[in-house]
């Protein structure tokens, strides 16, 4: 290194600490991205088997070394394909800008109204129904399993799709941002192990679409009535229609909360 190096590595400059700043604020994003779904539990176990490698390599463990070392060398392959929605969704998000913000809260909140009225008219009639209600992570891997549609997200709509006898109620509706783009969509069952055996294929349906994702989930149960709402990877139960407002809002009022079942993914 010569004497400039080390005169700028003592001193940095506007630069330097413009790209550490650049590069934190990547780093948060990436990780705020992954915080609630199950890639954060896959980078874990990642970080764990480079701990492993390390380790493995300073104490001259050949065959382990041999091993991991092979993983990844072609674990990168697999990386990608496990990755893939993630990806999607930062490419998606890269070029939207802050002020874009306001427009999107407003539309998400006429969005939500819908889903309240809708969810509400299905819960007075006793009628099932399961509403994903797509966020940063996409929901295409599940969006294939149903019939695409593309209609804007309204009460009406919502209580037609799910009309008993129709030929998409039993599936899943998936909603992005305010629009409907699939029905009939078949979900992955949770494989947790639920104290109260009430709860149904639906409610297992939306738990396990939030352990995979950080989508939240609607569900209108066919045998009470009940309407509850699956968010990463916890059951509320027993909502009102201003609650379910709020949960949609992305807030969870209290006595919501202390009413959940399951545990956080």
């Amino acid at each position: 290194m010569n004497e400039l190096a080390q005169l700028r590595l003592l001193h940095p400059g506007w630069r330097d600490v413009l790209e550490i700043l650049l590069v934190s604020y990547a780093l948060y994003r990436v990780l705020l991205l992954f915080h609630g779904t199950r890639t954060l539990q896959i980078v874990t176990g990642l970080m764990m088997l480079l701990a492993i490698y390390s380790a493995a390599w300073v104490l001259k463990l050949e065959m382990i070394t041999y091993v991991l070392g092979f993983v990844f060398q072609y674990g990168a392959i697999a990386l990608l394909v496990v990755f893939a929605p993630e990806l999607r969704a930062a490419l998606a998000h890269l070029g939207q800008a802050r002020f874009a913000r306001i427009f999107r809260q407003m539309a998400q909140r006429e969005v939500a109204e819908e889903i309240v009225e809708g969810v509400e008219r299905l819960s007075r009639s006793a009628i099932g129904a399961i509403v994903a209600i797509e966020r940063d992570v996409t929901l295409d891997p599940w969006v294939e399993s149903g019939s695409p549609m593309e209609a804007k997200v309204s009460a009406d709509l919502l209580a037609t799709i799910f009309t008993p006898y129709s030929p998409l109620h039993d599936g899943a509706v998936i909603v992005r941002g305010d629009t409907i783009i699939a029905a009939g969509c078949i979900l992955p069952l949770s494989q947790s192990v639920l104290a109260d055996r009430s709860l149904g294929t639906r409610h297992r349906a939306a738990l396990g679409l939030s352990d995979e994702s950080d989508a939240v989930v609607v569900v209108v149960s066919e045998e009470t009535a009940i309407v509850s709402v699956a968010d990463r990877g916890r059951l509320y139960r027993d909502l009102t229609p201003h609650e379910l407002r709020e949960m949609l809002s992305g807030r969870t009022p209290a006595r919501v909360a202390a009413d959940a079942v399951g545990v956080p993914a």
